[in-house]
Order: C-alpha cells, then structure tokens, then sequence
C-alpha cells in the first residue's frame, strides 16, 4: 500500500470514528425520551415504513388507479411499488456485508460493535434504516406524480424516519444512509421510467387526469 492509499485509509477511519462518536451522543441523549407517550405513538407511525405495509400501500394505490382507469394514479402505485422494491434490495445487500449493534444495546447494555456482515442476528442489522430508505423511496415517487402531494409525503417519510432514533432503533448515519439509498433507488425507477416510454405503457390501461384518452378507430 502507498502512502496515498494509507493517508485516504486513515482519513477514512478518522471520519468514520467521528461519526460513531457523534451517533452515540446522539442516541444516549435521544433514549431519555424513548418512552414519553408521544413517541411511543409516532413509533406505532413509523412502522407503516415496514415492507408488508408500504407494499399493501403501492398495491393498493394501483388498483385504485386500474379500478378508476386513471393512469396516472396507476403509474404513480407502480413507480412507488419498484422504487420500494428496489430500495430495499439495496438496503438489504447492505445489511449483508455491514454489522452494526443496534442502539438500544449500547443505551441497556453500553455494547456497540461494527464489522463485516455475516451475522443472521437483527440485532446486528441497524445500517442503514430500511424504514427510512423505503419510506423516502415512496415519497418521491408519489412526489414525481403529484407534485402537490410532495410535502405531505416527505413529512410522512421525515417522521418514519426521525422516530427511529428516540426509539434507539437507528443510528442517525443509519438514517442518513437509508434515505441516500430510497432517493436513488427512485431516481433509478423513474429515470428507467422515462428511459424505457413506461408511463405511456402504463396509460394504455387508463387516462391521465387533464387528457382525453383517444378514441379507438
């Protein structure tokens, strides 16, 4: 190894010990409210960013869209739906190759460890946050189509993913991490969207609000 390579190896390592430092401080002083009611409620929230729920919500959105034949509901349920999925194989092929403790180990237990994956224990598996990764992914899509919808929905993926943290289910870089991988998974979907002429596909089955579906000859 050259000296380059070991200089950008330990500038690496300090960044990483940085964060670290900066992400416990962060989740011993947020643990101190994990159980205040009104966390406790928006925790009960946040798990609407699990898989079953934000797919029971794509799927339902497209069969709205298909039941009204309306094309754009039909292509926003299916952009949210692959952009979902595909956060979250990244998020999970993250998971594989990083072990990471859980926060509320090291606030119960002062035990934090990091590591290579391998492990097939959740309670190795806090990066990124999958909550955070899926919720954003969805808000963006739905923002793509409804642009109006746009805050509510970021609102929504903001609180999925903030509560994590008093609720010592995340780290901050997890989160962090998380809603990098949602915003490129649906900045992937869309641009394959646009790429591959899907949303005309999509609205062969239906019609867009605003335009007025051809007549067939």
């Amino acid at each position: 190894m050259n000296k380059q390579a070991k200089r950008a190896k330990a500038a690496t390592s300090k960044t990483v010990a940085k964060v670290e430092k900066a992400d416990k401080a962060v989740v011993r002083e947020a643990a101190e409210v994990r159980d205040v009611p009104v966390v406790k409620l928006l925790g009960k929230f946040g798990e609407l960013g699990d898989q079953p729920p934000m797919v029971a919500l794509c799927a339902a959105t497209i069969a709205a869209g298909l039941v009204r034949r309306d094309g754009r509901l039909t292509t926003a349920g299916v952009r949210m739906l692959a952009a979902h999925a595909l956060a979250t194989g990244i998020k999970r092929a993250i998971k594989r190759s990083v072990d990471r403790t859980r926060p509320h180990l090291l606030v119960d237990e002062g035990r934090y460890e990091t590591g290579r994956g391998g492990s097939a224990d959740g309670e190795l598996s806090s990066f990124p946050s999958g909550h955070t990764a899926g919720a954003l992914a969805v808000a963006r899509a739905v923002a793509r189509d409804y642009p109006r919808a746009a805050w509510p929905a970021y609102t929504g993926a903001a609180v999925i993913a903030g509560v994590q943290i008093p609720r010592c289910h995340h780290f901050p870089s997890d989160i962090g991490a998380g809603a990098l991988i949602g915003l490129a998974a649906e900045a992937a979907v869309s641009w394959g969207f646009a790429r591959f002429g899907l949303r005309d596909v999509i609205a062969s089955r239906g019609r867009f609000e605003g335009e007025v579906r051809p007549a067939r000859p």
